[in-house]
């Protein structure tokens, strides 16, 4: 299944916390104007460049000025996550780059349809993978409980704390691969990112154990107790009123009643309701028998706004912004994996993982010729 290995990484020679980031996707510009004001060598001055041929000239700067050195040994990271009294632990590796079809990578939402060569620019340009692809396996947390000692570096990041262990074991790397070897692994966080990264494998020149046919990846349990996942509620702007529902008294006993229930939540003109569903993933359900329906030919990704806070929803319809909330529990992960293993895909937005991973922890530089 997944061809997981060490990596020879690039990192900062430098303390991590003044250049750390969060991931691009999720930096407003503000934010990304304040962590460029931190560092000089800030990771959003690679990863939100405004220019992707200016970020690879950066890159090569820092190389030869020593801002980052590379690993001379392969290495594994595990990477722990402290956070409101959870404890999260997750494996960066690079991962081999093959076809959803191939079936060791599962797809689990369908992407955005914004042009691709956004997110090839920057990569192609820097020839390096900035940015971990999030993956979530089966089982895995056991192995990374035991991970051997290791050089650590620590900082705090948005209010969580992170710990890099740098592992070179080789034991224990092998473990890990062998694991991860016998199952497919579910992409968390990343769609656009994977495929992206893909078509510049398939470009690239150099043989099948070239850098530059893996990716940057880190890989968590998917029922790692430090691992949350948020709910991401809609508001649609066009459609009928949906009936059948029952009526519910306030936000609070709405959400309340959502949770672990086949069902899902609206809010119009004042009226919440608790609307009923058949299926094991509720946003899969809402989206086919609500959503699509009140909707018909018309696209949902035109129509909707999405938000992870209930009551902005509510204000939204209240507003006039939108003509109903639609309001979901938070997903339950391995129906979500059951669901993509049988080839589902969900709706854009099914899963909002937090924290999310750090930009700036490990670089995997895309050479031509050189193994990972």
């Amino acid at each position: 299944m997944a061809d997981v290995r060490p990596l020879r990484a690039l990192r900062y020679a430098e303390p991590l916390e003044p250049v750390v980031a969060p991931p691009s996707d999720v930096l407003g510009d503000e934010q990304a104007a304040e962590h460029r004001a931190r560092s000089p060598h800030s990771v959003v001055r690679l990863t939100r460049p405004g220019d992707g041929e200016g970020a690879g000239a950066l890159l090569r700067e820092w190389i030869a000025a020593g801002v980052l050195i590379r690993d001379v040994e392969p290495a594994m990271h595990l990477h722990r996550t402290e956070f409101d009294g959870r404890v999260r632990l997750d494996v960066l590796a690079v991962l081999r780059l093959v076809p959803y079809e191939d079936g060791a990578v599962l797809p689990h939402e369908r992407t955005h349809r914004s042009p691709e060569e956004d997110r090839l620019a920057p990569l192609g340009a820097t020839e390096a993978c900035l940015e971990p692809i999030w993956f979530l396996a089966e089982e895995l947390r056991p192995l990374l409980d035991a991970a051997p000692p290791g050089e650590e570096r620590s900082f705090e990041l948005g209010g969580s704390r992170h710990v890099v262990r740098r592992v070179t074991d080789p034991d224990w790397m092998a473990a890990v691969g062998a694991h991860l070897a016998g199952r497919p692994v579910l992409i968390a966080d990343g769609h656009r990112r994977y495929e992206a990264a893909l078509a510049c494998s398939r470009e690239a020149v150099g043989g099948p154990d070239a850098a530059a046919r893996f990716t940057l990846a880190a890989f968590t349990d998917l029922a790692d107790p430090g691992l949350q996942v948020l709910p991401t509620h809609r508001v649609l702007d066009a459609g009928v009123a949906v009936t059948g529902g029952e009526p519910m008294g306030s936000l609070d006993e709405l959400v309340i009643s959502l949770r672990g229930a086949a069902a899902a939540g609206t809010y119009r003109a004042g009226r919440f309701e608790l609307l009923p569903l058949e299926g094991e993933v509720p946003i899969v359900e809402l989206h086919r028998q609500v959503i699509d329906n009140v909707l018909g030919k018309r696209s949902p990704e035109e129509h909707l706004t999405y938000t992870r806070d209930a009551e902005e929803a509510v204000r939204w319809v209240d507003s006039g912004r939108g003509v109903a909330a639609f309001f979901v529990d938070e997903p339950d992960l391995a129906a979500v994996l059951r669901a993509a293993r049988a080839g589902m895909t969900m709706p854009q937005k099914t899963t909002y993982f937090h924290p999310k991973l750090p930009s700036g922890m490990v670089f995997h530089t895309l050479d031509r010729e050189g193994s990972p």
